[in-house]
């Protein structure tokens, strides 16, 4: 086998399983709850771990993080927390982790009103976590940034 196949295949691979791990999030992460909570992400964690044939003990879960690498655990978290909501074609990043829920348009010239962030954060049930109130929030160019609420689960 050349070398150039190689590449072509680990290419190819690479790009298999980022499509899957990216539909595998799309498709489970609304299913633990609560959502938007740290909680939800460590209970995905567990349930991929549990599927990837570990047990639940601390050992086990301890030896699927160091497998599954910071890069590949960042790169997880940051998908299961993000949003694109085409129809007001606004992208939300709400990781708790985070001091805010950030919210960008998806087309670079798009202007946001607060009636469409309110409803970004009605439909994909954030409006109870953060704060609805525009006065709270900080505008940097096309990004807006809300903070979560004191008494959230973050």
């Amino acid at each position: 086998m050349s070398s150039m196949e190689q590449i072509s295949r680990t290419s190819v691979q690479a790009k298999v399983f980022e499509f899957a791990l990216l539909e595998l999030i799309y498709s489970k992460r609304d299913s633990f709850q609560p959502l938007w909570t740290v909680d939800s992400w460590v209970k995905f964690l567990i349930w991929l771990s549990l599927n990837c044939g570990l047990s639940g003990d601390k050992d086990s879960l301890e030896l699927f993080a160091k497998a599954m690498g910071s890069p590949l655990t960042s790169r997880m978290r940051k998908i299961f927390f993000e949003r694109a909501l085409e129809d007001l074609s606004l992208h939300v990043m709400a990781d708790p982790a985070e001091a805010q829920v950030l919210i960008m348009p998806i087309a670079p010239a798009k202007k946001m009103n607060n009636n469409e962030i309110v409803q970004a954060l009605q439909t994909i049930g954030l409006s109870d976590k953060v704060a609805l109130s525009s006065a709270a929030w900080e505008r940097y160019n096309s990004i807006v940034s809300i903070p979560w609420n004191v008494k959230s689960d973050i």
